[in-house]
């Protein structure tokens, strides 16, 4: 399930409903009970109390950071924003039209980065030129 796109989670919120529900559970109350109390599902509850007995409260703290760790800062991104405004030709290139296989160069010559492979799903729609062969109208 997860969270909407673009929806960042509130670590701090999430420890305190895990603090609650422990809390709860420490009470006495059934893990049905608390999950309803709480609002979560009753299977996270079985598992933070699970969690409790084995550790106690400190398991149940958040872990930090999640997902991957970026592999730019702040500063490699204003580069790479200066090198996209000086244009493709700035790399050598005798066009203006930006390509992913460009930006990627452009990341790794300025941020020692070396892109994951980028897939498009319509080349046209990156600026990228297609050989005559493939354009619209044109003969094979």
């Amino acid at each position: 399930m997860g969270n909407p796109a673009g929806a960042k989670r509130d670590l701090e919120a999430l420890e305190q409903r895990r603090f609650r529900a422990a809390a709860l559970l420490l009470k006495g109350l059934s893990e049905t009970e608390v999950a309803r109390q709480v609002g979560v599902h009753r299977q996270s509850v079985n598992r933070w109390a699970k969690q409790l007995a084995s550790g106690g409260r400190r398991v149940l703290r958040k872990a930090g950071r999640a997902g991957r760790k970026p592999l730019l800062q702040e500063n490699d991104l204003r580069r790479i924003e200066e090198g996209l405004t000086r244009g493709p030709e700035g790399l050598g290139y005798h066009t203006s039209r930006w390509t992913a296989a460009r930006v990627a160069e452009l990341i790794e010559k300025e941020c020692g980065v070396r892109p994951p492979g980028v897939r498009l799903a319509h080349p046209e729609a990156a600026g990228m030129e297609l050989p005559a062969t493939h354009r619209p109208g044109a003969g094979v």
